[in-house]
């Protein structure tokens, strides 16, 4: 049945001219693709006169033809996405990384696109019009459904006009570019001077200029608690700055460092008195920019007419119901309840909510003696990307293949978190991102490595070994995400302090592990997904109403998932998490990612890691539904890693 669209007569009228032309055995497709144009044609692209003989004259019935038209718009598709991703991944550099910064200039290249609106003008120069002419334009669920018995050249036509999204207009583009760079912006730079800070008991745990990044390395200093006897104090300091930090309590006089008394953030007092003025909104003020961003793209997105629809159906081509419903299953485990019985254990105490971000079920080294391990191998970040194929060849990898990859990496020091950037040509290399010590790598900055590495790893192979230009990549952020996590889980191997007679009970000690980080950041991809549909519930809501509702869907999701273990949560430390503003509704994958990671990671437990990397990442951007199925035989699902972590504690016992 064709589908009704604004343009009804002037389609009507070009597919009688079409199959007068081209004979009835081509109505089926001349309808479709007519259709499919029409539906996106617009004033500005000609009359009925112009669309009429746009049809005629770039209607092509031939399937030789076809073949030959697929080959030209793959080619020119990657060709503008790669070069285009270069040319903005350098623009961005200065504004990205450490230690070469002008003031007022970087912010100015960082923002600068070379193609504003390219968008619009794929189709204002007819590009996109050519592709869904001619192609077939599948849904979501007709992916889901059928993709799995597709050919490859299907999954390349699909990927084709899928590729010519919502017309958005360059004002459009133009804003959303400005505002979410300085959403992001603002996370990148927005660090917390814990100098002064002080626990209960008066004791200062830092160096008087330190600076901690929010919510990231904050986080990990307060995971630094558990390796040190008096470190309670201090994990509970640092939970009170999280919880400042997300109501916008913390005090202006210390984020401009102009005070040098005591501050206790718990009372909130800064030499013991009234703490002054308090940053107030300004975070939720930057979210915000990415909700007015969401809301100019939703009025030119009519198949995809909100952003979790966008982020879900089709950037992560997972649909949001069952997005909740991994989070839900996952986070209602009954084995999270031994997981909590285990973790009460090891620290000889009652569960409190900070301890979400425990992880450190069984015995590990000392963050020093860490710290030393990476400094013997990696004096620093240069010195890693220089061991790079060695580093491969050492997991695995064959010598071509292991210098192939390591040779193609190149390692910086960003401001923010970790990073990882893909080759988008078979001519480009992959970027990693990470932090530093101050005079070395350090255990920190090398663990994150590992994880970007995965990532560059996957991006590399996606790229360099997909089956056709078109489908390189893999199906979304989560399944990146797996190769992340499965090479960060190698760290301490890679620096050879786990050899291979303690492989079985590494994984069962990193199944454990892997469940307990998922959950953690499920509980927060669950607040995030809510609070966006409140926001689009309440298109009015300014950024004190969000505030208002991170804070209370915070407390929701606790009372539901989180209290029975850990007890209640004064921090709302759901809500810690910057990627909220940075870069909105992205959480989820992460969780999926520890889901996918996992099953991958018990795929190639009795398999090559290297061999099964290439593979795996060279099966192409399927949905991930069907990818998961070629990579690992299996369902996308959380039920391995949960009964997976059963198996696991029964075993450690």
């Amino acid at each position: 049945m064709k589908t009704k669209t604004h343009n009804q007569p002037m389609t009507d009228l070009a597919c009688k001219i079409l199959i007068d032309r081209m004979g009835e055995e081509h109505r089926s497709r001349i309808e479709a693709g007519v259709t499919r144009c029409g539906s996106f044609w617009t004033p500005a692209d000609g009359d009925q006169s112009a669309f009429e003989d746009f049809c005629r004259d770039h209607f092509i019935a031939d399937e030789s033809d076809l073949e030959r038209l697929v080959d030209r718009l793959e080619t020119a598709i990657v060709q503008v996405r790669g070069h285009l991703y270069e040319m903005r991944r350098n623009l961005r550099r200065w504004a990205d990384l450490r230690g070469d910064e002008l003031e007022n200039v970087d912010e100015l290249l960082a923002t600068f696109d070379p193609a504003p609106d390219l968008s619009e003008q794929l189709y204002t120069q007819k590009l996109a019009h050519l592709a869904l002419l001619n192609l077939e334009r599948p849904t979501l669920e007709t992916m889901l459904e059928d993709g799995e018995n597709w050919s490859t050249d299907e999954w390349a036509m699909a990927r084709i006009t899928r590729f010519f999204g919502a017309r958005i207009p360059k004002e459009v583009s133009d804003k959303a570019r400005d505002l979410g760079f300085k959403a992001s912006h603002w996370v990148s730079n927005f660090h917390v001077p814990v100098g002064t800070m002080v626990d209960a008991k008066g004791k200062r745990w830092f160096e008087t200029d330190r600076k901690l990044v929010a919510h990231w390395l904050i986080r990990e200093e307060l995971k630094a608690g558990y390796n040190d006897p008096a470190g309670l104090d201090k994990q509970r300091a640092m939970a009170w700055i999280l919880g400042r930090h997300i109501d916008g309590t913390l005090p202006r006089a210390i984020m401009d460092s102009s005070s040098t008394e005591d501050w206790d953030p718990a009372a909130n007092t800064i030499g013991g008195s009234d703490p002054g003025e308090l940053v107030g909104l300004e975070r939720y003020e930057h979210w915000m920019m990415q909700v007015e961003v969401a809301r100019e793209i939703d009025a030119h997105s009519p198949e995809h007419p909100t952003a979790i629809t966008r982020k879900c159906e089709l950037q992560r081509e997972i649909p949001e119901a069952d997005v909740e419903r991994v989070l839900v299953e996952l986070l209602s485990a009954d084995v999270r309840g031994d997981l909590a019985e285990r973790m009460r254990a090891r620290l000889g105490r009652d569960l409190e909510s900070h301890d979400i971000y425990f992880e450190d079920l069984f015995d590990t080294r000392e963050s020093g003696e860490l710290d030393a391990a990476v400094k013997s191998r990696f004096e620093d970040e240069k010195a890693f990307e220089a061991k790079l194929p060695e580093v491969l060849r050492d997991l695995g990898f064959e010598d071509e293949l292991a210098d192939f990859l390591g040779n193609h990496v190149r390692v910086e020091i960003g401001k923010g978190a970790g990073h990882a950037m893909r080759p988008m040509l078979r001519q480009y290399d992959a970027w990693l991102r990470t932090s530093r010590l101050k005079d070395q790598l350090g255990w920190d900055g090398f663990d994150t490595a590992m994880h970007e590495l995965g990532h560059n790893l996957e991006q590399l192979c996606s790229c360099y070994f997909a089956p056709r230009t078109i489908l390189e990549g893999v199906p979304n952020t989560a399944c990146t995400e797996a190769f992340a996590f499965l090479y960060q889980s190698l760290a301490k191997r890679v620096l050879g302090i786990e050899d291979a007679a303690e492989a079985e009970r590494s994984f069962h000690e990193t199944t454990a592990s892997t469940m307990l980080m998922a959950c953690q950041i499920a509980g927060p991809s669950l607040m995030e997904l809510r609070t966006w549909r409140w926001l689009y519930q309440n298109p009015d809501a300014d950024a004190a109403a969000l505030r208002d509702t991170v804070l209370r869907i915070s407390d929701e999701v606790w009372l539901e998932f989180f209290e029975n273990d850990f007890g209640p949560d004064p921090y709302r430390i759901l809500g810690a998490y910057q990627h909220m503003v940075a870069h909105p509704l992205y959480l989820p994958d992460y969780a999926i990612g520890q889901m996918i990671s996992h099953q991958v990671r018990a795929h190639v437990r009795t398999r090559d890691i290297a061999t099964e990397t290439k593979r795996i990442c060279s099966i192409g951007r399927l949905t991930p539904a069907a990818w998961m199925k070629a990579a690992v035989g299996g369902e996308l699902s959380p039920r391995p890693l949960i009964e997976d972590t059963q198996r696991a504690l029964e075993a450690l016992r």
